[in-house]
């Protein structure tokens, strides 16, 4: 299965995985500037991709930016449905204490490819039971 890549700006890096068997692809930062504690901006990457058919991609947080940095993904999983072509941008929020410095090439997020189901929407009068049925929010314990 290929994903198709166009570079917007000859600054911009390929998506690829730092290792075999990951499931992520790194997503790089076109950008430079600061996310000062509370905010949130959004950083180009420079990219365009167009999906294979039947799949989206899922934008992540990268783990060490969160627990080093408390920097994340503020939509995250962001979705990016298979007919979109348009530039992919990751918003980022900081949640530490500390301004955080966004560089140009600096990793930001991960993009996962996943298969999609489709259904079709069917209003009902009711829905089956089931042993959980209703409860929810903290209805399994601690």
């Amino acid at each position: 299965m290929k994903l198709k890549v166009k570079k917007l700006d000859e600054l911009a890096i390929m998506p690829s995985y730092a290792h075999n068997q990951d499931a992520g692809l790194d997503l790089f930062s076109l950008d430079e500037l600061t996310i000062n504690p509370g905010e949130s901006t959004l950083i180009h990457t420079g990219i365009s991709i167009e999906l294979p058919s039947g799949t989206e991609a899922q934008i992540r947080p990268r783990s060490g930016l969160a627990l080093k940095h408390q920097i994340t993904v503020l939509n995250t999983p962001g979705t990016i449905d298979e007919t979109y072509r348009g530039e992919i941008g990751v918003i980022l929020i900081n949640h530490g204490k500390n301004s955080f410095k966004v560089t140009k090439g600096m990793k930001i997020a991960q993009m996962v490819i996943a298969s999609v189901l489709s259904v079709k929407v069917e209003e009902v009068e009711r829905l089956s039971t089931t042993e959980r049925d209703i409860s929810g929010f903290g209805s399994t314990g601690i």
